[in-house]
């Protein structure tokens, strides 16, 4: 008799076989017998109640009840056919109909033999029927490993008309549970399942696929969502103290020349008491001979620009060179032309190098990259290509990273034979949640206040029959100087849609500021960059005063007379977007506006999302309502989601568990950082489990 571990291949299982191996492996990722024990359900019914036809109610519940096929019929349709079967008990009799299938569920069917049905009723014409029924023979029914708590797994409609449904895939937990005796390895040490009062991992497997009562249940949750979140948190924190142990970073030991001529002369105002922490904290890294992976968090305009030019300032001053990425050409322009002139009259070369950038000017860049010669370059992911090689790169900023995947950011590792020091930014706070799991190998610092003279920008909501008042104050602060910002979303999968709607917006604007009295700018996608360029050069300057534009405009532009930013189908944006939006305002002394414009039918989470914007500024509060509404794979974007594949665990909702996950696993690695005493015999194990099957973790976040 074949022995059989939790590696072995699924296709090896009772029931299972090659072709249905293919399909659980396409649709559900379940390769080996500890991807299907790890395939947990996402909700329980009650199997307890057994209802007589008799008995049955016009409300479509899932109901269960024990009776006989007596009749079968095929019946002709529009297109194809249906399986009709009639299902008796003493007291009545029901339909049973399949849409799908009907050729070998038909085969499949034994008349007059004792059936356990289950599924929601549906009620027409005076008769009951049952669509696609999970069904089972009562002989079977009694001899299975069976609960009250009738586990329901998550499927697809592929699974569901090749016929594997519910109760296959729990026939399949029940045989691979027999063919390992039901035994599972303890992946935790008897300290902390004691400390915690936690069950066992063997009773928690059971009680999640067979769980005998809900009290039984609800332990077997808790034991396994605590112990997915504890080794994230021990990879997350073991990969921190490994780096600061081994992985050797520049010794950026003086702070000289560059930093403080540029302290002196040319800082254009005090910095907060948020910037200066954040820049000791920096300097502590920088100066310790290990390499820094600092997250820097602040909201759009608390400065985090000047931090990141002093942290290159101090790479400079020891003989290094620096770097800035930013996801968009807008973004590094931006970057790229606010350096520039806060150097300015300092000894600094800058250059900006991005796609658009011509071959001459790029071989001059190239050039002077290897010979030392150019001390900062900022550019989009054209800096990460492999024919950009820097005589000593010291530093690495990387901006608004959760638009550079995992590999592209790595590969600014791969330009010296020392890793450079690394300071992500990002101007999307971070809930505390989603920092502790996603960045939880990254030292993190925030900028919580923004500059002194900054005023709040005042937020309301209005609704399309409110227009006329909203253009009538438009025009009131385009007569005191000021500019305004008109944002329609931009939805990829609707682009002519899209477009129609600005192209609308854009005319019925020109009819109510028409020309000479008013200019206004236009930009979106579908224009030449130079075109873009031109249009957002004329707002810059002041020659129009109404830019019309889609969120291209959502990162990097700063233009402090523009006062006003008014977004078009507000509802269609995400939280973070509109908040991200609001920040492009507010950025003079004068008082700045967001006005969300929205039709009145609005679903549940819209309404959520505009009353946040209007009660709060407050970018982390902003964050965490976003995370409750939206989940973390979604808030991260698609690079990220898969660092969050969870099995059980929610971030949002078992925040808790994931604090005291994180706390173990601190006071477990700073007791014993190799995992090496016999205690933690287990926990090692299981690491080394996870690590070898695990690709998500990588060198950078």
């Amino acid at each position: 008799m074949p022995v059989y571990n939790l590696n072995t291949s699924i296709s090896y299982l009772k029931g299972v076989g090659p072709s249905r191996a293919d399909l659980l492996k396409s649709e559900l990722g379940i390769r080996t017998f500890n991807d299907l024990i790890n395939f947990f359900p996402n909700r329980y019914i009650d199997r307890t109640q057994f209802f007589k036809i008799n008995q049955l109610q016009q409300n479509s519940s899932e109901i269960q009840i024990v009776g006989k096929i007596t009749n079968i019929k095929t019946v002709q349709q529009k297109k194809g056919s249906r399986l009709v079967a009639t299902f008796k008990d003493e007291t009545g009799s029901i339909e049973l109909v399949w849409f799908r299938g009907a050729k070998w569920i038909k085969d499949a069917l034994k008349i007059n033999t004792p059936y356990v049905i289950f599924g929601k009723t549906n009620y027409f014409n005076g008769l009951f029927s049952m669509p696609h029924p999970e069904m089972e023979l009562l002989a079977d029914y009694k001899k299975n490993l069976r609960t009250a708590m009738q586990p329901i797994y998550p499927s697809t409609e592929k699974l569901t008309n090749k016929g594997i449904t519910n109760r296959i895939v729990s026939k399949m937990i029940q045989n691979l549970f027999e063919e390992i005796n039901g035994e599972f390895k303890e992946t935790l040490s008897k300290s902390i399942i004691e400390d915690l009062n936690l069950i066992s991992k063997t009773a928690a497997i059971l009680n999640i696929h067979f769980p005998q009562n809900q009290e039984l249940l609800t332990k077997a949750q808790h034991r396994l969502k605590f112990e997915e979140l504890f080794y994230i948190q021990l990879q997350l924190i073991r990969k921190k103290l490994v780096r600061k142990s081994k992985i050797k970073g520049f010794n950026f030991e003086n702070v000289g020349d560059y930093f403080n001529n540029f302290y002196k002369n040319n800082l254009p105002f005090d910095l907060t008491n948020a910037q200066k922490n954040v820049l000791k904290e920096i300097r502590k890294d920088i100066g310790s001979n290990a390499q820094m992976n600092r997250l820097l968090q602040g909201d759009v305009g608390s400065g985090k620009t000047i931090v990141a030019l002093l942290t290159m300032l101090i790479a400079l001053d020891n003989g290094f060179q620096a770097s800035l990425m930013a996801p968009t050409e807008i973004l590094a322009t931006q970057h790229y032309n606010s350096i520039v002139e806060l150097l300015n009259g300092l000894n600094v070369t800058v250059k900006l190098l991005t796609g658009s950038v011509k071959t001459k000017e790029r071989k001059i860049i190239h050039e002077q990259l290897e010979s030392g010669e150019l001390n900062i370059l900022i550019g989009t992911h054209a800096l990460i290509e492999d024919k950009v090689k820097f005589k000593n790169l010291g530093i690495a900023i990387i901006d608004e990273q959760h638009r550079f995947g995992v590999a592209q950011r790595s590969k600014m590792w791969s330009k010296n034979e020392l890793p450079p020091h690394i300071l992500v930014m990002t101007a999307t706070p971070i809930p505390r949640t989603l920092a502790m799991s996603v960045y939880g190998d990254l030292d993190i610092s925030v900028i919580d206040e923004l500059p002194p003279g900054r005023k709040e920008v005042k937020t309301a909501h209005r609704y399309d029959a409110n227009r006329l008042s909203v253009f009538k104050f438009l025009k009131e602060e385009i007569a005191k100087g000021r500019q305004v910002y008109v944002v329609y979303p931009l939805i990829n999968e609707s682009e002519a849609m899209d477009y129609k709607d600005l192209m609308d917006g854009y005319e019925s604007i020109s009819r109510e500021f028409p020309l000479p009295n008013y200019q206004i700018s236009i930009v979106h996608g579908k224009m030449k960059p130079a075109d873009k360029e031109y249009e957002m050069q004329r707002f810059i300057k002041g020659e129009t005063q109404i830019m019309v534009a889609t969120t291209v405009i959502e990162v990097g532009v700063n233009i402090p007379n523009a006062s006003v930013m008014v977004i078009e189908s507000a509802e269609r944006f995400g939280l973070s977007q509109l908040h991200q939006l609001r920040g492009r305002v507010g950025r003079g002394a004068e008082q700045s506006y967001c006005i969300l414009m929205t039709s009145f039918k609005l679903s549940a989470d819209a309404k959520v999302r505009l009353n946040t914007m209007v009660e709060t500024s407050d970018g982390f509060k902003i964050a965490e309502v976003d995370l409750k509404l939206r989940g973390p794979g979604n808030l991260m974007g698609t690079q990220q989601s898969g660092v969050l594949n969870l099995k059980i665990a929610d971030i949002v909702k078992d925040a808790h568990l994931l604090k005291i996950a994180r706390s173990v696993a601190i006071d477990v690695l700073t007791k014993d950082p190799v995992l090496n005493n016999p205690e933690n015999r287990f926990i090692r194990l299981a690491y080394q489990e996870i690590s070898r099957n695990s690709t998500i973790w990588s060198n950078i976040s």
